[in-house]
Formats: structure tokens, sequence, C-alpha cells
């Protein structure tokens, strides 16, 4: 039995109570402090608004104002509220461990939980791959509540910074103790052995609440930038809003009229648009993903001249030349140009592309294009013909809804988005026009760098497949066609009826990653 001690004509309680209480309290401070600790990393605001962005992702109908007001007020000005998170967090966890103005801190500890339960952790579990729970926050909350409550019944502890600065100055203890009066008046109990043990056992049992919550905690720090990051998908942050415009699909003029064909081509890094108001650290030939369309007539020379104005090295590869790839493609360093020349001897439509390795993160990044070479025996004449570029994007959040590229994903071939000419749904936000009854050329490029495309319109059957180019070798009755990863083919249609037909890679995965489009056939 806990040995009781008078307590100044008040009715007498157990010394123990008093101990744990002020044990649980320190050990919660611990938890608050490695808390404190996460916050201030610079992973954590290199993806504050990805936290929440990710929470608010899949909450039903009526919780979505609840998000979008909190995005509103936070995503402009995110800085601010890193910030404050962390200096709440500090010093929350300083209030705990000094046991500090205690009537106040568990007030403001345990709003300030409840708030980061209804908004960071999305009425579940904090963001983390794979994490679904109840959420350490909804835990502190009952904790703090927890902590008023013994506070208030036991009153005044010695195992606190409150107990001495009261003594000091009396009126501390109005302002920072819980407990009424009549409860404050008391004297603190001594420590007896007993007590003392009893206090270890609370200590040890603390000890695991820190353990299991800890590891949520740990888990959202250590999922960053590697898994919490990369696991912010494009698509996820996306407006609701059409993509912008950018450039246009539309098959650009032959270059030049004579035999030779002068093309410059720069390496450069930009920031581009891979989905509705979200951004991507890309890596681009003219600063556009993907290049600049080519479209030269075959049998001419085709004269380039390539320049590096990248921060690493790079190259420039194309498909439908023929030459040494030790002289023309090598690698050249920032500031440095290089010239070669090739005879575009076969038609059809081919990619070009950066050949530094790793290519697979160059090509991952954004360094591709397309080149289109006209027939010396032309095709049928179409009445439109457009160029699209598939390609996929593999990204990890850096700040916002801005992202880069996570070669872990593409070594994995674990695509975050799968696209048309770069941008996620572009041409479902701005369809392709065409007219009933006339002829519409695709020229498709699979960039890739790593999935196949099944090439289909849907309500559609190609009028015609060109495998190479080449008028004597096209299929027929064809409703899809594979397209492979560094390879083009050109597609005919002509469609009898006006109406909106989709322009999909035909698996399902790709189609819902972006892969999607759409021609309006008007009259």
């Amino acid at each position: 039995m806990a040995t009781l001690h008078p307590d100044n004509g008040n009715a007498p309680r157990s010394n123990w109570h008093v101990v744990i209480t002020s044990a649980v309290r320190a050990v919660f401070g611990v938890i608050w402090a490695v808390d404190a600790y996460l916050v201030w990393q610079p992973a954590f605001a290199a993806n504050f608004v990805g936290y929440l962005r990710n929470a608010a992702h899949g909450q039903p109908g009526w919780l979505q104002p609840w998000f979008a007001v909190w995005l509103g007020l936070v995503t402009p000005g995110a800085g601010l509220f890193i910030w404050l998170t962390r200096l709440l967090e500090t010093a929350i966890a300083l209030g705990l461990l000094l046991g500090l103005a205690r009537r106040w801190l568990y007030v403001v500890g345990g709003l300030f939980s409840l708030l980061i339960w209804s908004t960071a952790e999305g009425f579940g579990g904090p963001y983390a791959a794979g994490a679904a729970n109840l959420g350490p926050a909804l835990l502190y909350v009952l904790m703090f509540i927890a902590l008023g409550v013994f506070d208030r019944t036991l009153g005044r502890t010695p195992y606190s910074l409150d107990y001495y600065l009261g003594r000091r100055w009396p009126r501390w203890q109005r302002a920072a103790e819980w407990a009424p009066p009549s409860v404050r008046e008391r004297t603190p109990p001594r420590l007896s052995w007993l007590e003392q043990a009893a206090a270890m056992l609370a200590i040890a049992g603390a000890f695991g609440f820190l353990l299991g919550t800890l590891r949520s905690a740990l888990q959202v720090a250590s999922a960053t930038p590697e898994n919490a990051a990369a696991a912010v998908a494009p698509l996820e942050l996306a407006a609701s809003a059409p993509t912008q415009k950018g450039s246009e699909a539309a098959l650009p003029p032959l270059l030049g009229t004579g035999d030779r064909v002068n093309i410059t081509l720069t390496a450069s890094d930009a920031t581009v648009e891979i989905a509705s108001d979200v951004t991507y650290q890309a890596w681009t030939f003219d600063g556009t993903v993907p290049g600049p369309v080519l479209h030269v007539r075959q049998g001419r020379t085709v004269n380039v001249t390539f320049v590096n104005q990248g921060k690493m090295d790079h190259s420039i590869d194309f498909h439908a030349a023929q030459v040494p790839p030790d002289i023309a493609y090598r690698s050249i360093p920032p500031g440095q140009q290089l010239h070669f020349s090739f005879v575009a001897q076969v038609p059809g439509v081919f990619v070009y592309h950066c050949g530094t390795p790793p290519v697979l993160l160059h090509m991952a990044n954004g360094m591709y294009g397309a080149l289109v070479v006209d027939p010396a025996r032309p095709l049928p004449p179409a009445a439109a013909s457009y160029v699209l570029v598939q390609s996929e994007w593999y990204t990890q959040q850096v700040r916002g809804s801005l992202m880069a590229g996570n070669f872990a994903k593409m070594r994995a071939v674990t695509p975050d988005e799968v696209v048309f000419n770069g941008v996620a749904f572009k041409y479902r936000d701005h369809p392709l026009p065409a007219r009933a009854g006339q002829r519409v050329r695709l020229y498709v490029v699979d960039a890739g760098p790593n999935l196949p495309s099944a090439f289909h319109v849907i309500g559609a059957i190609f009028e015609a497949v060109y495998p190479d180019g080449d008028a004597g070798h096209a299929l027929t009755g064809v409703s899809t066609y594979p397209v492979a990863p560094g390879q083009g083919l050109v597609f005919d249609l002509i469609f009898p009826e006006p109406g909106e037909y989709p322009i999909v890679d035909h698996s399902m995965r790709n189609m819902g990653l972006g892969a999607s489009g759409l021609i309006e056939v008007s009259r």
C-alpha cells in the first residue's frame, strides 16, 4: 500500500500519483523533443505542403472545403507555417520536459495536436508510404487531456519548474497551475523509496509508449526524400484547371528548301509543366520537353550543331542517322559545342535523345524529341498532321508542386505519369482538331525510356499504319499497334463522323497516368 502523508489539513493524497504523472509528462516531453528535432530537418520543410496535399487526397467530399481552406492558407506562405510549427513543437517539448507553464501548455499542446491530426495526418495516420493508422497526434490530444486532469486533481508537483517559480513568485501559480486554489495550497508530498520504484515502472511504461508513437514520427522523417517525397504523386498535386496549352502538336513545316539543312539544338536545364499546376526540374533540348520537332525531306544532309548549356556532360543521338556514335554522339562538357552531319536516308519518324550515361537518367529527365523524315515518294496527302511523343515521368517532390527525377523509380520502372508531349492529359484539355471525312496523320514516337505503347484511337480503325514511313509498306485494318521504346510509326485515320475520339496508350495503367487525349472531329 502506498504511504499517505498529511497535507496541511487537506485531504491526503498518494505520493506515487504525483511522481508517476511527472514521470509520464517528462517522457512525453522526450517524444516531443524528437518530433521537434525532426521538424527542424530540411526534408520536413521540403515536403511540408506535400504532407498536407496528400492528406487531402482521397478525403470525403464534405471534408474537402476544410482542406481547401488550409491549402489556400499554407501554400502561399509555407515558410511562415514551417517556422511556426518548428517553434511551437520546440516550446511544447521544453514545457513538458521542464514542467513549465503547464496550465497553458496542455491547452496549446492539445489544440496543436488536434490541428495536426485533422490536417497533415488527414484524420488518420501520418503521411508515409503505406501508413494508415490512428496517428500519434490524436493520441497526443488524449495525453494532454489526461495530464490536465491529473494536474487539476493533484495540484503542485516538486518535479516541475512551475513549483519553484511559484515559491519565488506566488502569482506564477495562478498563471501556471491547473488545479483550483484549494488544491494548489497543498504541500507537495515527499518521495518514498516505494514511490521511487513505482516511478521507475511508470517511466518504463512511458518509454514503451515512446517507442510505439516515435516509430510513426520517424517513419515520416525516414520517408523523405526517398519514400515520402517520392510518394507525392504529381497527379495528386494537379489542379483541376486545364493544363497550359504550350507548344502545338501540329507537324511544323519542312526545314529549309535546299539539299542541306542546318539544325542547332541546345541542352539546358528548365522547369517544365508535367500536369496542371505541377512542374518538373528537367534537362531539355531548347528548354522544352519533348525538344523541338525537326522536319526534313528524305535525302537531305542534316548539319547538326549541338550546344551544351547544361550543368553536366550531355550528348545527342539521332535514330535517323547512320554515323559513328563515338564521334557524332560523344558527350561534351558544359560550355562546349559539337558539329557533325548525316544524310536522312530513311523516311519515317524517329526519336533523338541524349546518350550520356546513365542514358536512363538523361532521357527520363526530359532529353528527347522527334525527327520526321518525309519520304521521297510522298504519303497520301493529309488535311491535318500531328506529332505525339509518348514518355514517362518518374518523380519525387522538391517542394510544393515542384518535382524532380527519382532514379530509383526509373530503374524500377514505376512511373508517376505516362504522357503525350510531356504533359499528362494535355490533349484531353486541348483536343486536336480534325474534320470528318478528311485524312489525319499522327507521327507517334515512344521516347520511353522504358515502357512500350499500345497506341490506339478509341472509336476508329487506322486507315494505314506505316512502320517506316514508306507508302509501300503500309498496314491496313489495324485498331491498335505497338510502338516500342525508341521506335516511331506513322498512323493515318479518316473519321467518318464528327465527335470526340480518345487517343490512348491501351495499357490501362498508362492511360490512367496521363497517356490519354482527344481528337475533336467536326463536320
